[in-house]
């Protein structure tokens, strides 16, 4: 067990300084730059700044060749702490107007000092000052490897209403080895961006007039989405959940009821105005199971509840974080809500676990990383419910991860959500990016705010535990990940054509008709490239569609009753009896494999 950490207060702390030193550099650049923040961030940092031009790419060798040379200086980060309001009167000197509006802001919450960090050069000189709380390294000589990256726009602390900053990101590391690899993983990230992706594959679009963050799924994805859909569901059902389905609008009364209006508005669109009733889009279905579960008395012998719904949702993101299918506006999430007794929790969970592992699993992913959040034991006061309730729930998460074989889970001490503890599920991708998927989460909000409860076996009723348990987290999402783990080459079970039928000349089409109707006949999609384009375009079209099976047929395979079988992923071509190869794709489709 390892408390969470993003990397280790060292290289966090080289990283925040490789950021002050950007800085410095822009400055240099731009002696009119005014300064954002710039923070250190997983496998790197950025810093947003005011610009008096539009950056351009061959701005970033130039700053990186005067980041270089103030780190060969061995500038020394130097600590210097002012009173605060000598320290608004400084930044307004030096023209740092967003540092002047954050030390005001410091000044309104309390804050009577504010720490600065100068460079100082060999001579004694300050180079460079900024408003930071720190830590910095002792000297810029310290700093490891780094590389400006890319740019991007940021709203100033977020606000679409206030300025747009340009943002800068680097990547730094200890040693230059872990910078190459990375960088090299960077470069196999852009040939698996699913963005790219879903429009090299005719996967899925996005409209301006349809709107920002509601993806449109083209036939091939659409096909992908309903397997992906259909296994996850059936293998619910198989495992004992049962089926719900809720409507994508409620009476604004049921989120008020839940808290949704008082915690989460941000995130919920508008209301709809229907025979003079306020309504919304559905940011989660939770309560509307809730709302189920308390339209009968229930009894302890009904218990454990397991409803699963594949439940499309609504939720507000700034235009600035979505990002393809990965952050979206209008979602299909795999939801599920396990309501249970006490003496039933510890089994119901080590199901979850195992359900999740089989589902990842099946998809390819094998590298799994588990994070239990839990509350803050000091500060008790940012959590509901009864401290006997977190305990249990706590310890159960922890004996279940340990007797499932994830003994070096990371533990984040704080980092529960305000209503319950849970289990945050990561995998890493085929080139070693990590993404978290899968959460089970419990909830101890909405059993006390709808008073949920269940008459026990001595008569009297009692408040069950409620789970919430997302395998896939949104389809959306999950496809999106699973794209670029595949690089778009998905295995035959899940791909929209897994094979594809390209008859050498016009006289092998008949024979490469008989394949395609025996094909179908098992159930399995296929494709006739007929001979209207040369063969070299119809092999080079079903290559670029990553299509796992290409099945060429010319005299010799008509005479021999075969195909010519390229496959996809290992570039091998072996002719095969054609009823062998229709047998074994039909066994590979049906096992996963």
């Amino acid at each position: 067990m390892a408390k969470k950490t993003s990397a280790t207060p060292d290289v966090e702390k080289m990283r925040h300084s490789c950021a002050h030193v950007l800085a410095q550099a822009v400055l240099e650049m731009f002696p009119e730059a005014k300064l954002g923040f710039g923070p250190a961030i997983e496998n790197g940092f950025y810093y947003d700044f005011d610009l008096p031009r539009t950056l351009i790419p061959e701005d970033l060798p130039i700053l990186e060749k005067k980041m270089k040379h103030i780190v060969k200086q061995n500038q020394k980060f130097k600590l210097v702490e002012k009173n605060v309001d000598e320290s608004i009167s400084y930044l307004e000197k030096i023209n740092q107007d967003y540092k002047v509006e954050a030390s005001n802001d410091l000044k309104k919450e309390g804050f009577d000092k504010i720490t600065f960090y100068e460079n100082i050069n060999q001579k004694g000189e300050m180079t460079f000052v900024d408003m930071c709380e720190g830590p910095h390294l002792e000297g810029t000589s310290k700093i490891g490897p780094f590389k400006l990256t890319h740019t991007a726009g940021a709203y100033w602390r977020g606000d679409e209403k206030r300025p747009m900053l340009q943002r800068i990101y680097a990547v730094c590391f200890t040693t230059q080895k872990e910078l190459d690899d990375y960088l090299k993983q960077m470069e196999e990230a852009k040939k698996r961006d699913h963005r790219r992706l879903g429009t090299d594959l005719d996967l899925f679009m996005f409209d301006e007039e349809v709107g920002a963050g509601l993806p449109l799924w083209l036939p091939n994805g659409a096909y992908i989405r309903h397997k992906v859909m259909e296994f996850a569901f059936n293998t619910y059902l198989e495992n004992g959940y049962d089926p719900v389905s809720t409507p994508h609008i409620a009476n604004v009364a049921l989120w008020s009821h839940s808290g949704h209006l008082d915690f989460y508005s941000d995130s919920m669109y508008g209301s709809l105005t229907i025979d003079e009733e306020e309504y919304k889009l559905k940011p989660m279905n939770c309560p509307l199971h809730v709302k189920m579960y308390n339209s009968s008395t229930r009894s302890y012998r009904e218990l454990p509840f397991r409803w699963t719904e594949m439940g499309t949702v609504y939720r507000y993101e700034r235009s600035g974080t979505l990002h393809g299918l990965t952050r979206v506006r209008g979602f299909t999430q795999d939801d599920a809500h396990i309501i249970c007794r006490p003496d039933q929790l510890k089994e119901e969970l080590e199901k979850a676990l195992k359900l999740t592992l089989y589902i990842l699993n099946t998809f390819g992913f094998k590298d799994i990383e588990m994070n239990v959040s839990v509350r803050d034991p000091e500060n008790k006061s940012k959590f509901i419910g009864e401290d006997k309730l977190w305990k249990q729930a706590e310890n159960t998460l922890k004996e279940v991860l340990e007797a499932s074989g994830f003994k070096d889970y990371i533990y984040d001490i704080g980092g529960a959500v305000f209503y319950g503890p849970k289990i945050d599920v990561k995998v890493a991708d085929s080139i070693g990016r990590k993404w978290q998927l899968s959460t089970i989460q419990f909830d101890f909000n909405l059993p006390t705010r709808f008073g949920m409860a269940y008459v026990g076996e001595d008569g009297k009723n009692h408040t069950p535990f409620m789970i919430h348990r997302a395998l896939l987290g949104s389809l959306e999402r999950f496809i999106g990940v699973l794209i670029e783990h595949y690089g778009g080459a998905f295995p035959a079970w899940l791909a929209p054509i897994p094979v594809v039928i390209i008859p050498v000349a016009q006289a092998h089409e008949k024979y490469a008709e008989e394949i395609l109707k025996k094909l179908k006949e098992k159930g399995i999609r296929a494709k006739l490239y007929n001979s209207t384009d040369t063969l070299g375009k119809r092999i080079r079209l079903a290559e670029m569609k990553k299509i796992p099976y290409m099945a060429v047929v010319g005299d010799k395979e008509v005479k021999a009753k075969s195909l010519a079988i390229r496959n996809y992923k290992t570039k091998k071509q072996e002719t095969v009896k054609a009823e062998k190869f229709l047998t074994n794709l039909q066994k590979e489709i049906i096992d996963r494999d």
